[in-house]
């Protein structure tokens, strides 16, 4: 059996976790309404939320520059993989992980960019409708990203007597998030975990080339 190319692997990785990431956004979208949670387990929970921002519902500045920002990252992102692919210096987890970062953030774009067009904004408990005959809840580039993943692993008050946060409902893990969050931190944690060195990877190949350059 002829063995992937390390170009084939990371189109591999991309396309597994976008078609995953918009197959439970399809699912969830269409079967639960805005706000609903269901729960899987004490410390794990399918809520169902939407927001304008980046990962984990931040919001960052205007919905629009959000949207061409991302699309210019993932284009950058994008040529990046390519040009590690070709470069035998980087170790295929590295390109794994690149991958995972550029499918999550093509995850994303994909929400902003079409689910304003193709879905509608019914009011709960009613679910949203795939190609609605009124059209869709927003322009192209204005859609919301859909989050369903929250992990309130534990929670507590803190004492009275903590400055500041005294008395305050305390949760870990509160952020409610999606595949594609997840492909990107899963992604840049390895990296700086396991693949530091590899971004300089490529200063240390062209400065071996200069010393044997010379050499000769």
């Amino acid at each position: 059996m002829k063995r992937l190319s390390r170009g084939q692997w990371a189109t591999i990785i991309v396309v597994a976790v976008l078609f995953i990431d918009q197959c439970v956004k399809f699912i969830v979208k269409t079967n639960m309404y805005i706000g609903e949670s269901i729960d899987v387990t004490s410390w794990f929970k399918i809520a169902f939320i939407e927001n304008n921002g980046a990962a984990f519902g931040m919001e960052l500045g205007s919905k629009l520059f959000l949207s061409i920002f991302r699309i210019i990252a993932s284009g950058a992102l994008g040529y990046a993989l390519w040009y590690i692919c070709r470069r035998p210096q980087y170790t295929m987890g590295f390109i794994s992980c690149v991958a995972l970062i550029l499918a999550g953030a093509i995850g994303n774009i994909i929400d902003c960019m079409f689910y304003g067009l193709i879905f509608n904004a019914p009011a709960p408990p009613e679910v949203a409708t795939l190609f609605p005959a009124e059209g869709g809840y927003a322009p192209f580039f204005y859609g919301r990203v859909v989050d369903m993943l929250y992990f309130p692993l534990f929670s507590f008050y803190w004492p009275d007597w903590m400055p500041f946060v005294g008395g305050e409902y305390f949760e870990f893990f509160r952020p409610i998030f999606n595949i594609a969050d997840s492909a990107i931190c899963v992604g840049v944690a390895i990296i700086l975990l396991f693949y530091y060195k590899q971004l300089s990877a490529e200063e240390t190949s062209s400065t071996n080339t200069t010393i044997n350059h010379d050499k000769k």
